[in-house]
């Protein structure tokens, strides 16, 4: 599939894999990039900017666990301004299983009420032209790290989820795939707590693992979207990109 003139949602598109994930986007030449993110970075925003003029970059200031009403009433603006939305792509995720709550808020509560809000406007049975959801999961969606069983759970729950869209696209008309990062060297990983301090040195033992760049990820990150396979379950790990 190509990328040319689509518009595309990027949640969480200004974090770490999801800022060099934005930047490869900005290559294919798209007609929008809408970034959802928690956090405004004008800084980011002009970086990206600056990589494709042709390519409009907008910001809208969203946090993931904010409410299924507000996350609708942000949609709705959104798709007032830009018409249509070919790609929604779920990429919020925080890894630190003593902020358990917030962790299933952020990973899977958030990425569900994301989904839920665009059917509004994607399904077909509400005269709908459909869409394509790209959901960031993780290798520990279908391998757990065992001492952070909240994180895992999580991404287990966003693969199953997304497994399901996936099945329903018949009846909804939208499709949807995971991409899923094995170890990359991101903020994420340099510190974080595992689940009732059952290994104190957790991330350390996981960066002893060998490990992949943000960048390396990002470039298989875009190529699973341009295969745009309904159900895909991606593997994006060392560099590289499998099913």
């Amino acid at each position: 599939m190509s990328l040319t003139n689509k518009n595309v949602v990027f949640v969480a598109g200004l974090g770490c894999i999801g800022l060099d994930t934005s930047k490869e986007l900005l290559k294919r030449n798209l007609k929008n990039l809408v970034i959802l993110d928690r956090i405004d970075n004008p800084d980011a925003i002009a970086e990206l900017k600056a990589i494709n003029p042709k390519v409009t970059v907008t910001f809208f200031p969203y946090d993931v666990t904010a409410p299924l009403a507000e996350t609708a009433k942000l949609l709705k603006c959104i798709f007032s301004q830009f018409k249509t939305v070919d790609i929604l792509i779920n990429g919020a995720g925080i890894l630190d299983d003593h902020q358990i709550e917030r962790t299933i808020a952020v990973n899977y509560t958030g990425l569900v009420n994301t989904t839920t809000a665009i059917l509004d406007f994607w399904d077909k049975r509400k005269c709908g032209p459909g869409g394509i959801i790209c959901n960031i999961g993780s290798v520990t969606g279908f391998n757990a790290i065992y001492q952070v069983p909240v994180y895992s759970g999580s991404k287990a729950a966003v693969v199953n989820f997304t497994s399901s869209l996936a099945k329903l696209a018949p009846i909804t008309g939208v499709t949807a795939y995971t991409v899923n990062p094995g170890i990359t060297k991101t903020t994420l990983v340099q510190k974080f707590n595992s689940w009732l301090d059952v290994e104190p040195k957790v991330a350390e033992k996981l960066l002893e693992h060998p490990t992949q760049t943000t960048q390396q990820c990002a470039k298989n990150f875009v190529k699973a979207i341009e295969l745009n396979k309904n159900g895909a379950l991606w593997k994006l790990d060392l560099g590289t990109l499998e099913p």
